[in-house]
């Protein structure tokens, strides 16, 4: 090590402690024993470098190549800052916030005052991406400074934003719509050079890191859809909250998702408005180490810290930022250290519990002018002209009658519809007999020499049979099929979930391992030779940060089949945020469609609480307007339809299915393979055997099979079984129809193996009782608990032996009839 790297690394290591970092004070440089061992001038010139406005955290980085990159540019001349740009910039971010602050006194709109850096810092991150090539820009972020970017990143007429705060047409939304900051926007911004980029502003709640894994399932599906040229052309940027950054699990998980295959996207520059306060908590409340920004120090990727008020060094960062993602493929983050003019919104009085700290703020001038003053320009012509224009815009606003639209969708979402569901919307599923059998030999071939598995080699052995018609079909073998013939007729499909390419019951194999050597061999991939994408991926131990992932990848990528599967169905609840906030409500909050598939394992087979129920209730509740469908195949044949019916027709919306674990190999669950050449998937599976019969059981799910099975051991000639294989929306007209079948019903029963608290049964049984016509409708289901299932497999085997004899006696015989 020579004499200059000597005395640097020290300051390159620690330097950030003693960083000038908090405009305000509070945020101290923090002493430390190697940055104080020697005075001389290579000394100093370390201690100008990495102890002024700008600390950086690099060291942690494992590739000395990575290290070095930042040390470089950290130590080299920064180019010549363009301070006309900058000054104009936060001109315009400052007044347009004075401006709209007047006009709609009392009205929250999250203002950025404190933090207007951020506008040249990302007008800089783009100008550098775009001369990397950046295309187009898939930006998240939380309500903060949203209204802001709009107008001056997006770049949405200021007179679209104002017209929100209007409200000209409420009339239009009744019942849906969102508040202005949080809606979604596109635009184009264009560069100094000339380059434009398009600008994506993804939609987000007020769960304010939600946003993340979203925004980079999107930037994946524009990357999936460009090709090679895809990472550099689509480039993610996310803002936080240092708060949201800091606390919210998800950001982490999103941090961890960009480093794995399956979920890259060539590096995300995050940048994190760090208020030094989280609505009414100080950092101390917030974070238990010195920066909301440390959760990112346990990943490869480096941390510039920078003072929000010296906009000279926000911009140099910036660039950095976006030149180390372009150069390095990589994640990196940008904690931008500034303040918070007003409290959590306008209506808000921090004075209450930051009284010291908002005495300082208020006696802090606002960037741009100070900026002026130290530049020598009057700031009385620039606050009049954009007065002016921003006036104009307002005059422009209140002629609106219709509310503007913020954005405009890519013209691959021309085919598909939203809305209510419609019979055009159908399309046939089946396949001829014969494209299935040849199908199947691709599904069951593999490389000669490939070492495969004993137990696997006979799965393909049986899989091989089940193609040629010798053998019924089981779950497993059903979406192999429904797979491979989307993707031989060009449709895409992408499956991800924890040990989705097994299969949490074995039930898969989508992914071969050669024994000998772990070589992998995907069937799937060689379906065809011009056939489309396949992609399976287990996925890290996360709910949320995946789920938001495979969603954000089905907004951009809509002609595709986009599946999550959840290892067991109830575990779906750690994504509750992304199926409540995007998934069930993203269509009539924004407008936006999505077809993403959830498949969740249900039954309830004695595995205890955690493991039997994927909570039917939970989305029977969030379905209103045909946003969802619900959906329960009963059979292999009826799985493979549904599938291919989700990829095919034209109706785009979020597909829940609760799959079968022990029915997975059923034979009474299995399938003969003509009935994959059938038209279409059932919604409602009537009754084939005894349609004289005077009772009636209706009922999803594996409890179909037992109690058909129950009626067999009885020899039971009384009573039909109807399987409802569609929940939502609600097969009102095939339940009718069948209803009319079976002219000789009395008493119709619903039977569930869920707790009465639970299941559909609140959301059933009062249909059928509007369709029954005088007939008595009642329910069998387990007794009201807090917890879905007992833990003891005997218990189970006892309640449900009770559940099936209770469905098979006659209301005459039953006094408790519901």
């Amino acid at each position: 090590m020579d004499e200059r790297d000597r005395i640097f690394d020290p300051f390159r290591r620690w330097g950030y402690f003693q960083a000038d970092l908090d405009p305000l004070g509070y945020l101290q440089p923090q002493p430390h024993p190697e940055l104080n061992a020697d005075s001389s001038e290579l000394a100093a010139e370390a201690k100008r470098i990495y102890c002024g406005s700008i600390g950086v955290e690099c060291m942690h980085l494992p590739d000395p190549e990575q290290r070095a990159w930042v040390a470089q540019r950290m130590e080299s001349d920064p180019p010549a800052p363009d301070r006309q740009r900058i000054l104009e910039l936060l001109a315009r971010a400052t007044i347009f916030e004075q401006h709209v602050h007047a006009r709609y006194p009392g009205t929250k709109r999250f203002s950025l005052e404190g933090m207007t850096a951020a506008i040249p810092a990302l007008d800089a991150a783009l100008e550098q991406s775009a001369e990397l090539g950046a295309e187009q820009c898939i930006l998240g972020m939380t309500h903060r400074g949203r209204l802001n970017v709009m107008v001056h990143i997006v770049r949405r007429p200021v007179a679209d934003v104002l017209a929100r705060f209007e409200d000209v047409d409420p009339r239009s939304v009744l019942g849906s719509g969102d508040v202005k900051y949080h809606l979604g926007a596109t635009g184009e911004y264009v560069t100094q050079s000339g380059h434009t980029i398009g600008i994506h502003l993804v939609s987000n709640p007020s769960h304010l890191e939600a946003v993340d894994p979203v925004a980079m399932g999107r930037a994946r599906a524009k990357q999936v859809r460009m090709g090679e040229t895809g990472p550099a052309a689509i480039l993610p940027i996310l803002l936080h909250g240092e708060a949201a950054f800091a606390g919210q699990g998800v950001a982490s998980e999103s941090l961890n998702l960009g480093g794995i295959e399956g979920y890259s996207v060539g590096g995300t520059v995050h940048l994190i408005l760090n208020n030094l306060v989280g609505f009414t908590s100080n950092p101390n409340e917030l974070h238990s180490s010195r920066f909301a920004s440390d959760v990112a120090k346990r990943l490869p990727i480096p941390i510039f810290h920078v003072n929000a008020e010296d906009p000279e060094a926000v911009v140099r960062v910036a660039r950095m930022a976006a030149e180390y993602r372009y150069e390095f493929g990589n994640d990196v983050v940008v904690d931008l250290i500034g303040y918070r003019r007003y409290g959590h919104s306008e209506v808000d009085d921090p004075t209450i519990t930051q009284p010291v700290r908002y005495r300082r703020i208020q006696e802090t001038p606002a960037l741009w002018e100070s900026y002026a003053r130290a530049m020598g320009v009057d700031t009385a012509e620039i606050t009049e002209r954009l007065h002016s224009e921003y006036e104009a815009a307002q005059t422009k606003a209140r002629a609106v009658r219709k509310t503007p639209v913020l954005r405009e969708l890519p013209p691959y979402w021309a085919p598909y519809k939203g809305g209510c569901y419609n019979d055009s919307y159908e399309r046939d599923t089946g396949i001829p007999l014969e494209t299935l059998r040849s199908l199947a030999e691709s599904l069951v071939s593999y490389p000669d020499g490939f070492s495969i598995h004993p137990k696997v080699k006979r799965l393909l052995e049986q899989r091989a049979e089940m193609g040629r018609g010798a053998r019924p079909v089981d779950f497993g073998m059903a979406e192999a099929l429904a797979f491979g013939s989307l993707l031989r007729d060009g449709v895409p499909v992408r499956l991800s979930g924890e040990d989705s390419r097994r299969g949490t019951f074995n039930q898969r194999h989508a992914v071969l391992i050669d024994t000998q050597t772990e070589a992998e061999y995907i069937p799937l991939c060689h379906v065809s030779p011009q056939q489309a994408r396949f992609e399976v991926y287990n996925s890290p131990l996360s709910e949320m940060g995946v789920l938001g992932f495979e969603y954000g990848y089905s907004r951009d990528y809509p002609e595709a089949l986009v599946l999550w599967e959840s290892q067991f169905g109830d575990f779906a609840n750690g994504a509750q945020v992304i199926i409540d906030q995007f998934i069930a409500s993203g269509e009539d909050k924004w407008g936006l469609l999505s077809g993403v598939t959830l498949l969740l394992p249900h039954g309830h087979e004695g595995q205890g609480p955690e493991h039997s129920s994927a909570r039917i209730e939970r989305y029977l509740q969030l379905s209103a307007r045909d946003n969802l469908q619900v959906c329960q195949p009963s059979t292999a044949s009826q799985y493979f339809h549904l599938l291919r019916r989700q990829a095919l027709r034209p109706w785009r919306k979020p597909l829940v299915v609760f799959t079968p674990k022990g029915m997975l190999r059923h034979a009474d669950a299995a399938s003969p393979l003509e009935d994959f050449s059938a038209p279409r998937f059932l919604k409602v599976l009537p009754e084939q055997r005894f349609t004289e019969a005077t009772r009636l059981l209706i009922c999803t799910g594996k409890i179909v099979h037992e109690l058909r099975m129950e009626r067999t051991r009885r020899k039971d000639e009384s009573t039909a079984i109807v399987a409802l294989d569609q929940l939502y929306p609600f097969p009102e007209a095939e339940i009718a129809a069948e209803l009319s079948r079976l002219r000789s019903v009395r008493e119709i029963v619903w039977v569930q193996e869920e707790p009465a608290n639970t299941g559909a049964l609140f959301y059933v049984v009062p249909r059928l009782k509007r369709l029954a016509r005088g007939r008595a409708v009642r329910s069998v289901k387990r007794s009201a608990s807090a917890t879905p299932a007992t833990g003891s497999a005997k218990a189970h085997e006892h309640e449900q032996k009770t559940l099936l004899a209770l469905a098979f006696t006659s209301a005459t015989n039953f006094s408790s009839a519901a």
